[in-house]
């Protein structure tokens, strides 16, 4: 989507746009958050996409994701919280591009089954399947764009005896959500954002309790009774786990959140990111060009602080690339650029400096393009601020309000705390905001 955008803007300016083709494997746009009651397979047996389950709300404030473009105010037409439900940011970052005409460059329902490199040609043949009808086609690009994620193909490690535990599995990617985890003991496998929200929505939900097993550092939150952290699993016997600090516990559910692989099924290995989820992948010119192929582009394939406006200054730099609005350095300067931002990504200290980080990359991208420039410095200190909230009430953090760094307007509390809140649609989210508005200045509301 962000993609699409930057070209759109460009064309509203006056350039000259490349033919765009946008193939969506889904039926509507949203990427992750266009949520999907399926799990496993979809309805014609592909992989499901989305790892959205239904009662997610923002884990981290929306004023640090915020488009510079397109802000929350210019879309809801007034303040709302700093930790919306999934249906409200997906409202919003679908309305951006629903006031425009990219929806003709996208076919829905049609999936990628290889990309091919020519060479020779110095072009590459997309081979793509519609999937209601079957039909297949290839066709020639002098570009591709890969902005697909790396949060769909789940990475799920064995576990000695899980074979013979009689209850409920899943992995994050197929969790919908918490509600049947009422009054059930819930293991959670993982200490990162998955193991935490998903630890944190059973909670909510009524679960009996909540362990999460950790395999190098606990969480170390001040979890409420009944949530507790504990070493990494070494085995299960029946619905018995067992530690490795030589404790043992009953447990009658286990989520394993244990993180997504970079797999691209539709790229051959010349072509593919591999390797770990880290902020600074190794390979990746500026953190989008290819280096083994500068017509390659990847969108949003890094581990993210920033997230829809980082995605945002990627897109607006590959376009620029694309129109020929940058420059394309040769493969040594690439590769010069690529070795000093790795250097200072193995110099990251703590979890601060890797936000400082991203921001500076962030800031670095912006500079190359035409995309409207905001405070990065004031995101960082956002994203910060963020983190010590959490650590003084992780169950409570999400009812903070921050100020926007694109508009200066303070968010608004929810009318519902975090904890008590168990209806998550768009209508209910905005009802309180609208009878607000309602009362006359200096009113009571009584």
């Amino acid at each position: 989507m962000a993609q699409l955008r930057a070209f759109e803007s460009a064309e509203r300016t006056g350039a000259t746009i490349p033919e765009i083709v946008c193939f969506e494997k889904q039926s509507d746009w949203g990427g992750q958050w266009n949520y999907t009651w399926r799990t496993g397979l979809d309805e014609y047996g592909e992989p499901v996409h989305s790892s959205m389950y239904r009662n997610l709300w923002s884990n981290g404030p929306k004023e640090g994701l915020e488009f510079a473009d397109y802000t929350f105010d210019e879309h809801f037409g007034h303040p709302i919280s700093s930790y919306p439900p999934r249906s409200v940011l997906w409202d919003y970052i679908a309305g951006r591009l629903e006031r425009t005409d990219v929806r003709k460059h996208i076919r829905f329902e049609t999936v990628v089954r290889m990309v091919v490199f020519d060479e020779e040609r110095r072009e590459f043949s997309v081979t793509s399947e519609h999937l209601p009808t079957g039909e297949t086609r290839t066709e020639v690009f002098d570009h591709v764009v890969v902005a697909s994620g790396h949060f769909s193909f789940p990475f799920t490690p064995d576990v000695p005896g899980i074979e013979t535990f009689p209850g409920y599995i899943t992995h994050a990617h197929d969790f919908r959500g918490a509600e049947a985890l009422e009054g059930s003991d819930v293991l959670v496998i993982g200490s990162s954002y998955s193991a935490e929200d998903i630890g944190s929505q059973a909670h909510k939900m009524g679960a009996k309790s909540v362990t999460a097993s950790y395999r190098s550092a606990p969480m170390g939150y001040d979890w409420p009774d009944g949530f507790e952290e504990r070493p990494r699993i070494e085995g299960i016997e029946g619905d018995r786990v067992f530690f490795a600090d030589g404790t043992s516990k009953r447990v009658d559910a286990i989520i394993f959140c244990t993180g997504y692989l970079h797999k691209y099924p539709f790229l051959p290995d010349d072509l593919a990111l591999s390797g770990p989820n880290t902020v600074y992948p190794d390979g990746l010119y500026r953190g989008v060009v290819w280096q083994r192929n500068p017509a390659l582009f990847y969108v949003g394939a890094q581990d993210q602080w920033f997230t829809f406006n980082m995605f945002d200054v990627q897109a607006w730099y590959v376009r620029d690339l694309v129109l020929g609005v940058a420059q394309m350095p040769d493969e040594d300067s690439r590769a010069e650029s690529i070795a000093h931002w790795r250097q200072r990504f193995s110099e990251i200290d703590g979890v601060s400096e890797e936000i400082v980080f991203q921001g500076e990359y962030v800031r670095d991208l912006m500079l190359q393009t035409d995309y409207p420039e905001f405070d990065v410095e004031e995101v960082v200190k956002v994203f910060i601020a963020w983190k010590t909230d959490k650590q003084q009430d992780i169950m409570g953090y999400r009812d903070q309000s921050y100020r926007s760094v694109m508009t200066g307007t303070l968010a608004v509390k929810h009318h519902t705390p975090w904890m008590d809140e168990l209806d998550d649609s768009l209508e209910h989210y905005l009802s309180g905001y609208r009878l607000a508005e309602l009362v006359p200045s200096g009113g009571s509301g009584g």
